[in-house]
């Protein structure tokens, strides 16, 4: 499976998370990014046999549990082509605000706040 975009992870753990927490955070989608990026899922299915709690949202959205559902990470799947592009992360608090079906990916909610404009 080919991740689109790793950027987003290391600037959600740069930006976002707090300090004290960032090593852990990073460990744990370091862990999720290796197994996916090894995965070759055909349909939702095999997905949800490798990661039991993921939960399918559509034939292409799907919301893994990072850190032991401390975070939520939303992504599209195109199966066919293999590929895996990552819409949105956040704790499970912002995530319980967001409608899963309907969210988009926002480049500046994973910058970093001072290089804003």
């Amino acid at each position: 499976m080919r991740i689109v975009a790793r950027s987003t992870l290391n600037g959600f753990v740069k930006n976002r998370v707090d300090s004290r927490l960032r090593a852990s955070v990073k460990n744990h989608l370091e862990a999720w990014y290796a197994e996916a990026g090894k995965a070759s899922w055909k349909d939702p299915a095999e997905l949800k046999a490798q990661f039991r709690s993921a939960s399918i949202v559509s034939g292409e959205r799907v919301v893994f549990n990072i850190k032991g559902n401390d975070y939520r990470l939303v992504v599209a799947i195109n199966f066919h082509y293999q590929i895996l592009l990552i819409i949105w992360l956040g704790t499970h608090k912002e995530y319980d605000k967001i409608d899963v079906t309907k969210v988009a990916y926002e480049k500046e909610r994973y910058a970093n706040p001072s290089n804003s404009n």
